[in-house]
């Protein structure tokens, strides 16, 4: 390499680095982003699935098959909000044909985040802004909506480890242990995690608010994979953090972009949803979903975003798949529910 070659790719890391030192984060140099050279074996549809009479599509920022076969989604009501409105939150499809079988949860959030579906068919959601006395706390249902247990103390944080700013997800251990992140952006808040008991008693907090090992900025999304270990989408980071169940460091994995949302199937495949890079987050890398292992950390596939280079956030946030195969995004910005069919599966109808 010529002296000038060095000159040149020397400027261009600093550059980078310095423009991404503007935003408190370092953007991932160590890796060649995976972008459209990935195949995209998807067909995607955004508009395939009904709303409930009069309602119009709000930011989507959960979905997940149920254990009866059905799709659980989590929108904001009207808009990015809730607060002072009357649509549901909770939307239940029949996930072939798009049709709104039930829906639930009117009124009882200011903005819910967090959403994970049980195999017991048990509903976690989480409510990540506060007014008054409600909201920053995290509530289980019954797959038809009644409430079981409710975790934090409703409104505005206090400095104790059972009260909590912004929660933003939850995922339950294989032996019940709950764990809820919470803290984002642009504030971030606690930037940690609280573990539970399966019965809701306090165990301990992990982790802090950092840009080092172990350390977080912002755990938008959580995941286990089948051998029980906890992903992080630790998106303030550009980076997923795997923990053990005590909170202890694994591994941090930043091919995957700037993780907003996290799904890791039975078989241990890993989707990403990343709905923030490309701009000053993450500068080079597209938004989309990608797909790969949560045993080596390859990614393989790639599902690229109709607007993967803007600036603006608009990738879906949320991500999951069915036993079909199908994989959803729940996208904010642009509030749709999108669903990426697998192009061997349409060949066929």
């Amino acid at each position: 390499m010529t002296k000038a070659s060095v000159s040149t790719l020397v400027l261009t890391v600093a550059t980078l680095a310095s423009g991404a030192a503007a935003y408190g984060q370092a953007p991932n140099l160590a890796f060649k982003p995976p972008n459209s050279e990935l195949p995209n074996p998807y067909r995607t549809l955004r508009e395939w699935a009904e709303l409930p009479k009069g309602m119009t599509w709000p930011a989507i920022t959960g979905v997940q098959e149920g254990p009866d076969g059905r799709l659980y989604v989590l929108g904001r009501c009207h808009e990015n909000s809730c607060a002072g409105r009357t649509e549901p939150s909770v939307l239940i499809y029949d996930r072939h044909s798009g049709k709104l079988l039930e829906s639930w949860g009117s009124g009882m959030f200011l903005f819910p985040h967090g959403f994970l579906v049980e195999k017991d068919g048990s509903i976690w959601i989480s409510d990540a802004q506060a007014e008054g006395s409600k909201g920053n706390q995290v509530f289980k249902f019954s797959k038809d909506g009644k409430l079981l247990m409710t975790l934090g103390k409703g409104g505005a944080p206090v400095d104790a480890p059972d009260s909590f700013n912004q929660p933003t997800s939850i995922a339950i251990a294989p032996n019940g242990d709950i764990f809820v992140a919470e803290g984002h952006a642009p504030s971030y808040g606690n930037s940690r995690l609280v573990k539970f008991s399966k019965d809701g008693k306090l165990i301990k907090t992990i982790a802090k608010k950092g840009r080092g090992t172990g350390e977080l900025m912002g755990p938008h999304n959580l995941a286990f994979d089948s051998e029980g270990r906890l992903f992080i989408a630790d998106r303030g980071n550009n980076r997923i953090v795997i923990m053990d169940q005590e909170g202890r460091f694994l591994d941090e994995w930043r091919q995957f972009g700037r993780p907003s949302g996290l799904f890791i199937s039975p078989d241990d495949r890993l989707y990403v949803a990343d709905s923030e890079s490309w701009g000053p987050d993450e500068p080079g890398w597209k938004k989309g979903i990608r797909i790969g292992s949560a045993k080596t950390g390859k990614v393989d596939l790639f599902i690229e975003d109709m607007e993967s280079t803007t600036e603006e956030h608009s990738r879906a946030e949320a991500v999951g798949a069915d036993s079909d195969g199908n994989v959803y995004g729940g996208v904010v910005r642009r509030k749709m529910l999108e669903k990426h069919v697998p192009i061997s599966t349409t060949a066929q109808k």
